[in-house]
């Protein structure tokens, strides 16, 4: 049956304004109506459940050292693969430049660059003791968010942390200072989803936290390369945002011998539960998609000494997480047997770079890289203008920083047109591991939910029928069927499940809400709402099908709060879980299919999936993984994940054209509003297989 006639009944009615979502105290409850004012409390026991599941099972299986030698190997790997790392990037030639160099007190300065992939370009800093004998120990310094720009012209922030530098060189170390991707002399882009709406870099796998990690490992090549430096006696600092990259580092070589991360690192707990990520832009995350707790980065440090550094009023990075942290790293150097070798500073004070801070970092590569603990009496003061520390006067034409994310993850190859379809069947299983395991990683196992419950009413010729129900854990949705009253339940032969996006809901679907059991008292009083309701009776007699709408979670009745920016702030928490938004949405739908299935009238029905834009393409994803559907109606499929819902790492794998093939494969798709030139790729494969003509229609 065409899918206008079941998708758009009343594209006429005017909009209604809904609600705002507030935090009602109340626990979640489908056999409860669901609206606005329960929506915000639901979200939020549901990201306090899925946080503290993971943060319950992090490190919690490792009961000797040997356990924790074997899984180390993993998880590095797997930390390599969330910063997009994996496989590395080649380490090319580093082509370093020294394009001034000045004689200070006791210390001489560098100022270089070098590429740390071909354009990628990074400015930095060298301080070195203006006499030294022999090699001496290096710390690599990674700035925080403190850009330098006079005059509308940027410096970057290795000048504001210039100090740090300075007092390693006047203290017997080499200290290369590196500006990071944003804030640095050429600028990039840290806010991604934070500020611009760039929610294809989670179908990318991409994160700025990446090429700030590889950045690292190459300025560490470069220091090895130095022949002032003894690259056996490295360490690394930084805070905030350099906080963040102390730990990447640390974590991913182990070249690092000591490590002074200052407030660069919390709790998951603190960022998702506690809104902590809502001060933080996307370089302090790595892409979950093997959905951690920060203390297993910390734990990869291990048995190297590590110093975690915060003051106690920090309000980015509370102390509550932080302590969380360490004593979750503890676990694993006591199992080495060197519980000495991490340590925890807590001194006063707000998210700063306060002098407490420093001194205890310089004793702490003193002791470690020098075997030195003498008193520190000299303090960390800066020596130089911006002007002074400045490396380019003029921009590399060649620089790749400014748009490097759309370069950085490499994305998957075009996929060839299978030979046969023993070669297709076997591409389409590896495809649907692969988004099994690192795109809907976080889908639950086991349905944990309350018992579905039916209400039903008979109203004019048709039973309306609600079904609440639960696709997780506090996550409280309702199916909408109508069918024709005094059908034969042995005899439907076919059912319709729409599956509305949020323009659907408003323009169509809420107006007829109403009428609905449960819903009695959103019935608007005057009487073009039973002229509405008339309409739609029509049109559901006269196709003689019944119809279930769908709406998935943050959409109609589940909606949360509308401000622009808690809407990015909610997105990103899924994002932190290793999970999407629209890849939870398509679990919703799985479950709506499963309900649907489950309906005693419906058992012998066949059953169309229906949906149009983002909604299409939840549809088409949850068909891959469910049984039992007859036919895929599509509208207006967008044509890419780059433009798309986001999936987390999905572009790493395949796009929406293999998508639609893999899905005509299991199901007729008839694809409307749609131009045959972006559908090239699931044509092809339909016609290099022999498949009928009905398994796949494309029409404008």
């Amino acid at each position: 049956m065409a899918l206008n006639s079941h998708r758009r009944p009343f594209l006429w009615l005017t909009l209604l304004t809904l609600l705002l979502a507030t935090t009602a105290s109340h626990a979640a409850d489908p056999r409860k109506v669901i609206g606005p004012s329960t929506a915000d409390q639901n979200l939020s026991d549901y990201f306090h459940d899925q946080t503290m599941q993971l943060a319950n099972r992090s490190l919690k299986n490792i009961k000797s050292l040997e356990d924790w030698e074997k899984k180390r190997v993993t998880y590095r790997k797997q930390l390599f693969e969330m910063l997009g790392l994996s496989p590395q990037p080649a380490k090319t030639d580093l082509k370093p430049e020294i394009t001034g160099t000045i004689e200070s007190d006791g210390f001489i300065v560098e100022n270089i660059s070098f590429q740390s992939r071909p354009g990628l370009y990074v400015t930095g800093n060298l301080y070195r003791p203006a006499k030294q004998e022999g090699k001496i120990p290096a710390i690599l310094y990674v700035c925080g968010h403190g850009g330098v720009k006079k005059n509308g012209i940027i410096y970057g922030n290795k000048v504001h942390y210039q100090h740090h530098g300075e007092w390693f060189a006047r203290n017997g170390y080499v200290c290369l200072t590196i500006d990071t991707l944003q804030l640095g002399e050429i600028e990039g882009l840290h806010h991604g989803t934070y500020r611009e709406g760039m929610w294809e870099w989670l179908s990318r796998g991409y994160t700025p936290a990446g090429v700030e990690a590889w950045n690292c490992i190459r300025a560490l090549d470069y220091l090895q390369s130095r022949p002032e430096v003894n690259g056996e006696k490295l360490g690394v600092t930084g805070r905030s945002g350099g906080g963040a990259y102390s730990w990447w580092i640390a974590a991913l070589d182990e070249r690092i011998k000591a490590a002074v991360p200052v407030a660069g690192i919390t709790s998951l707990k603190n960022h998702v539960i506690d809104g902590v990520i809502e001060g933080h832009c996307d370089c302090m995350f790595m892409v979950n998609t093997y959905q951690w707790d920060y203390a297993q980065v910390a734990a990869l440090v291990a048995p190297r000494p590590l110093l975690i550094s915060n003051t106690d009023k920090d309000s980015i990075f509370p102390l509550d997480g932080v302590v969380d942290v360490y004593r979750s790293a503890m676990q694993i150097y006591e199992l080495y047997g060197v519980p000495q070798n991490l340590g925890l500073q807590i001194t006063e004070g707000p998210h700063k770079d306060t002098q407490e801070l420093r001194i205890h970092a310089f004793r702490w590569f003193n002791h470690f890289l020098k075997g030195d603990d003498s008193l520190i009496e000299m303090a960390a003061t800066k020596f130089h203008t911006p002007e002074e520390l400045k490396v380019f006067q003029t921009l590399p034409a060649d620089q790749k920083n400014a748009k490097i994310q759309e370069s950085f993850v490499k994305l998957a190859d075009p996929a060839p047109v299978p030979a046969d379809t023993q070669e297709w069947e076997q591409q389409t299983e590896r495809w649907k591991q692969q988004l099994l395991k690192k795109t809907f990683r976080a889908w639950p196992e086991k349905i944990d939910a309350i018992k579905p419950e039916v209400k039903s009413v008979t109203k004019e010729g048709l039973v309306l029928k609600t079904i609440f129900f639960e696709t997780q854990k506090h996550v409280p949705l309702e199916l909408f069927i109508v069918t024709p009253a005094g059908s034969d339940s042995s005899n439907i032969e076919n059912v319709n499940l729409v599956v509305l996006n949020q323009s659907d809901w408003e323009t169509d679907f809420k107006h007829i809400l109403p009428f609905f059991p449960g819903r009695e008292a959103e019935q608007a009083s005057s009487g073009e709402s039973e002229k509405r309701f008339q309409d739609f009776r029509k049109q559901i007699l006269e196709a003689g099908t019944p119809v279930a709408y769908f709406a998935p979670r943050g959409i109609g009745l589940s909606q949360w709060n509308q401000n622009e920016r808690k809407q990015v702030q909610i997105r990103r928490r899924f994002y932190l879980l290793g999970q999407s938004l629209e890849g939870m949405q398509i679990w919703d739908v799985r479950r709506a299919i499963q309900i649907v299935r489950a309906q005693t009238d419906f058992v012998n029905a066949k059953l169309t999936l229906n949906g149009s834009g983002n909604a299409a393409v939840l549809c088409l994803y949850a068909s891959l993984f469910e049984n039992g559907i007859e036919s895929l109606e599509l509208e207006g499929l967008p044509v890419s994940h780059q433009k798309g819902p986001a999936l987390l790492n999905v572009l790493r794998y395949l796009d929406l054209p293999q998508a639609l093939a893999m899905a005509a494969t299991r199901s007729p798709v008839l694809l409307t509003h749609a131009k045959s030139e972006d559908w090239s790729y699931p044509a092809e494969v339909s016609k290099k297989l022999g498949w009928d003509q009905s398994r796949l229609q494309i029409k404008k």
